[in-house]
Parts: C-alpha cells; sequence; structure tokens
C-alpha cells in the first residue's frame, strides 16, 4: 500500500532540540508542512553529510512555513552526544526525534528489521498530517536538501492551485500545466 495521501500513524518520542529535550508527537506535524527525514545512525558517515545539508538549507525550510524533523533509531540522548561532538551537527536546529523503540520507522515503514535501523527515507507531510511525497534511497546514497525545497515547493504550490500540476524539474515561478481534454498528446 502506497504511503502517499495515507496520515501519518500515531507516535510519541522525545527529541533534542536547541539543546533540551522535548517531547514531539504526530499531533506537532498538524497545521503546518513537515518534512520527516529518516537516517540509520548518528556518528556515522553520509548521515552527518545529509543533516548539516539539511542544516544549511534550514532556513529557507522555515521562510516556507515547514518544520524539519530528522529520526533515527538512536535516543535523544545519542542525539546530544553527537550535536556535542561534531562540528557539522553542532549547526543543527530542529528536532533530532529519537526512535529507540521503532514506532516512527515502521510508522512510516523505514525499518530494517535485521538491524534495528531506518532506511534513508523522507517524507513531506502537508498541514493535514497526510503524506505528499515519500523518497527512500539505498544506504549508501546520499540526499539532497536542493531537491527536497523543490519538492515542497511543489507540493505547496498544488495544494493552493488544486487545478494545475507541476512538471518535471519544475522550479517556482516557472510555468505549470493545467490538465484538460485539450492538452491530451500535445506535451
Amino acid at each position: 500500500m502506497s504511503l502517499i495521501n495515507s496520515e501519518v500513524k500515531p507516535f510519541k518520542a522525545t527529541a533534542f532540540h536547541n539543546g533540551e529535550f522535548v517531547e514531539v508527537s504526530d499531533a506537532d506535524l498538524k497545521g503546518k508542512w513537515s518534512v520527516v527525514f529518516f537516517y540509520p545512525a548518528d556518528f556515522t558517515f553520509i548521515c552527518p553529510t545529509e543533516l548539516g545539508d539539511l542544516a544549511d538549507n534550514y532556513a529557507e525550510f522555515q521562510k516556507m512555513g515547514v518544520e524539519v524533523y530528522s529520526v533515527s533509531t538512536d535516543t535523544h540522548f545519542t542525539h546530544k552526544a553527537w550535536h556535542d561532538a561534531s562540528e557539522t551537527i553542532k549547526k543543527i536546529n530542529y528536532p533530532m526525534v529519537g526512535d529507540p523503540t521503532g514506532v516512527i520507522s515502521r510508522g512510516f515503514d523505514v525499518m530494517i528489521e535485521d538491524s534495528g535501523l531506518a532506511e534513508r527515507g523522507t517524507f513531506v507531510v502537508d498541514p493535514d498530517g497526510k503524506i505528499q511525497v515519500v523518497e527512500i534511497t539505498a544506504g549508501n546514497i546520499g540526499r539532497d536538501a536542493d531537491e527536497l525545497l523543490r519538492k515542497v515547493k511543489a507540493a505547496q504550490y498544488v495544494a493552493k492551485n488544486p487545478n494545475e500540476v507541476c512538471p518535471a524539474k519544475w522550479k517556482e515561478g516557472e510555468e505549470t500545466l493545467a490538465p484538460s481534454l485539450d492538452l491530451v498528446g500535445k506535451i
């Protein structure tokens, strides 16, 4: 079953955020756009490059009204230790959610059961708590925050303009398409 347009499953967890431990739940994803960004583990190799890239682009996500949540099966204590130890991770200002029981990872269908780690899964969640974008990549392939920003902008655009669609490589301000019988076979 596809996760597109499905509601985020209930969860409660503890996150490391702005020097504190805070509670996060599925309710926090409602009322605004969110990115839920799963990665395998703290203190690894590709993960800090991805999380650093998100941190470098976090202000742009915030300008768009989007909250970013990074999630791994590590604990919130491990997130704090990594934050304290790594110059790359120190620049993170978004919540780093601990999922040691795997409830969140299973709810988004990214749990690797035999290792207890999460796949590299990226989810864009709309203000109604419904998943609009799903991307899952192999463990050895890093993701790009610029491409994620483009996808979020497209998702926000079509949410505001339900009679239009964003074609391949669409960027904010470019022309969209209005599907109609007259357009069939003309693209």
